[in-house]
């Protein structure tokens, strides 16, 4: 249908471009009302900020379609608003002891509960988040300008970086979906953000395979990858809910537990709801 190819060719673009606006802003909105990041994976600004930095160098040496190159400026932008709030309403740490008084201690975020090789991206401190991503922008930076001159080996190191940028972003819905696992839940993930990735597959799938613009297959396979978890993220939706009515069913039980009586204490007028009757009452009795 020409019409449809044509009408998605003017449309997508624009979703494209607007849809790091779309998906994060209703998060961060909600994190920032809530003075909680609980349940949302801190690896999700990790990912989308070091896949759009790596998509930003790969324009140069693939030139593909200039609203993805927006959109990874604009993606930038919302994560790093994202990453922000989530470490300033960080939820504090389960135990009082030990390292408790230390900031994010105990919190476990992303694919894996064990703790990662230095630390990573499970630092106590926010200061070693933006440094790492300032050293990755000086890096790529320094990348640019050593390969550029090199007209025999910049091809293949821009398409290195490109399809690195790519796979990482094809990770994007794992580490909310490690995260759903563990606690058997979705809450604290807002369902916009899910509604605008699966919207977004939708679009981004028709458009890649019609475009008369250049899209990589780099941009192909790994959009097909992501929207595969993105449709897996989305039944984990319908088979979790947001868990509240898990917990609701959990407290219900323990009152009643608690509310029943403890073998023959009261029926035998030995005990109190109160406690146990003194022996100089049972004399007058």
């Amino acid at each position: 249908m020409p019409w449809l190819r044509s009408f998605t060719g003017y449309l997508a673009p624009i979703f494209l471009i607007l849809s790091p606006l779309l998906s994060y802003s209703d998060q961060a909105y909600s994190m920032h009302r809530r003075k909680s990041s609980a349940g949302f994976s801190l690896d999700i600004p990790l990912i989308m900020l070091v896949a759009s930095m790596f998509r930003i160098f790969y324009y140069p040496g693939a030139r593909f379609d200039t609203a993805l190159l927006v959109q990874s400026f604009l993606m930038i932008f919302i994560q790093l608003i994202l990453l922000k709030i989530a470490l300033d309403h960080r939820p504090p740490p389960a135990s009082k002891g030990g390292n408790a008084a230390n900031p994010f201690a105990g919190a476990q975020d992303g694919l894996w509960e064990m703790q990662r090789p230095y630390k990573f991206w499970q630092w106590r401190s926010p200061k070693p988040y933006w440094q790492f991503l300032l050293y990755m922008f000086i890096a790529l930076t320094a990348g640019e300008l050593i390969f550029a001159p090199m007209r025999w080996l910049y091809p293949a190191y821009s398409a290195l970086i490109g399809y690195i940028g790519l796979s990482v972003e094809a990770t994007l819905p794992l580490p909310q979906i490690a995260a759903n696992a563990r606690s058997r839940s979705c809450k604290g993930f807002r369902v916009s953000v899910l509604v605008s990735w699966l919207l977004g597959d939708c679009m981004k799938m028709f458009w890649f395979f019609t475009s008369t613009t250049e899209i990589p297959w780099a941009f192909k396979l790994c959009g097909i990858f992501q929207a595969g978890c993105d449709l897996f993220l989305g039944l984990q939706y319908l088979m979790y809910g947001d868990g509240e009515k898990k917990v609701k069913e959990y407290h219900m039980q323990g009152w009643v537990g608690s509310a029943r009586p403890q073998g023959n204490r009261i029926a035998s007028g030995r005990g109190t709801p109160t406690g146990w009757r003194s022996p100089a009452i049972e004399k007058k009795i």
